[in-house]
């Protein structure tokens, strides 16, 4: 009946605010204002739909992005707070944060929590096989990690961080063109190059993006 669609409908609501939270939860250790989680979501969203991906895909995509950087609530302050390059042994540490976030997920039967599973695990892997943590490559790497990895990329860099001053947009694009084939997926890359403008709507949508004195 009518009231019982309309429960439905609010405890879904109430399930992805939840995982919202908890997305914005692990972004506050490392970036004050969290935006960095709502930014890469609408990103990833943009381009799965620009890939025509099943509109069931998108919403999962949706739903699942922002808990990708889970696995940073079980990285130290002191490692995630530095504000200088990271160690050889303290680069160890914070790569490790894929699969933390992959531990804590993927013993979920939720299909929305085994996705950010896949993507928490898969956001650094790399088209050419050099990413981490386990070195996949090309399709070994599931399209949502493809996306995530590109949305994610795309966000830090034109970021405020505590090492670094956010990139120009043009030399953002280059980057991601050099990258093509390299870093990642050249379809991925390709319908994210074919909707720059609606990208940067979004991000200009979430600006400012280097007010934050450690914004990602």
């Amino acid at each position: 009946n009518q009231t019982l669609r309309v429960r439905e409908v609010e405890l879904e609501d109430a399930r992805t605010d939840a995982i919202r939270r908890l997305g914005a939860a692990s972004e506050y250790r490392d970036n004050e204002t969290g935006m960095h989680v709502m930014r890469m979501t609408h990103f990833a969203t943009s381009i799965a739909k620009a890939l025509g991906l099943p509109e069931k895909d998108c919403e999962i995509i949706h739903r699942a992005m922002p808990l990708h950087d889970l696995g940073k609530l079980g990285i130290p302050d002191a490692i995630l707070h530095k504000h200088a390059k990271l160690e050889i042994g303290e680069w160890d540490i914070m790569k490790s944060h894929p699969q933390l976030g992959y531990n804590i997920l993927s013993k979920s039967e939720r299909p929305i929590l085994r996705t950010a599973a896949i993507i928490a695990a898969q956001h650094h892997e790399k088209w050419d096989g050099t990413g981490y943590p386990n070195g996949l490559k090309g399709e070994e790497i599931h399209i949502y990690g493809r996306i995530g990895a590109l949305a994610d990329v795309f966000d830090a860099l034109g970021s405020y961080r505590s090492y670094k001053e956010p990139w120009e947009i043009e030399k953002i694009i280059h980057f991601v063109e050099e990258q093509r084939g390299k870093q990642f997926d050249p379809a991925v890359t390709d319908c994210f190059l074919a909707n720059i403008d609606r990208i940067i709507a979004i991000r200009d949508g979430y600006e400012p993006l280097a007010d934050a004195e450690d914004s990602e």
